[in-house]
């Protein structure tokens, strides 16, 4: 499978319009946002995120491409506010495979190793990201991949009625 990236294009709203169906993906979006209340979330709107993107300085946005079709995404933020450890040259990362047949194939992996390229070029010193502790799939790809944990923060979110951790690992870039 041809495999490739993209950034997402931020001169108009169409990327978003994916990253927002994929967002509201019922079947992963539990596992992609959190949920602080235990209320339904609100669904987000391909404009909000494209607003969002646009007020979110040092923050870069790939597509993933299977072929020439559209499949995920993922984002790098430079040392954003939400990290466990405070440690500076940090990218927070987050990928979502938002087409289902998609999942499970390897192309987390392949985002992942070029994610970790891309911050090596942004002359990152170290990738930190957190992971619900139910998405045992993201954890084994994650561990195997040369992450550690670093840390847990408590009941961070609800998922059926029942609260669960975050957990928070690190990778420092050669």
């Amino acid at each position: 499978m041809d495999i490739s990236f993209r950034e997402v294009k931020k001169d108009s709203i169409g990327d978003y319009i994916l990253i927002a169906k994929w967002s509201n993906d019922p079947s992963i979006r539990h596992l992609t946002t959190p949920n602080f209340t235990g209320d339904i979330l609100p669904p987000v709107t391909p404009e909000e995120l494209y607003k969002a993107s646009l007020n979110k300085p040092g923050t870069h946005h790939y597509m993933i491409l299977a072929g020439n079709i559209e499949i995920g995404e993922f984002s790098i933020q430079i040392d954003p506010p939400q990290l466990f450890k405070k440690v500076e040259k940090t990218a927070w990362i987050g990928i979502t495979i938002g087409e289902e047949k998609y999942r499970g194939m390897g192309i987390g992996k392949s985002a992942l190793q070029f994610l970790e390229s891309e911050c090596s070029k942004l002359k990152l010193a170290r990738i930190e990201l957190g992971v619900f502790e139910f998405n045992h799939n993201a954890i084994k790809l994650y561990k195997n991949m040369g992450y550690e944990e670093i840390g847990t923060l408590k009941n961070f979110t609800c998922y059926e009625g029942k609260w669960y951790n975050d957990i928070r690992l690190e990778k420092y870039l050669k």
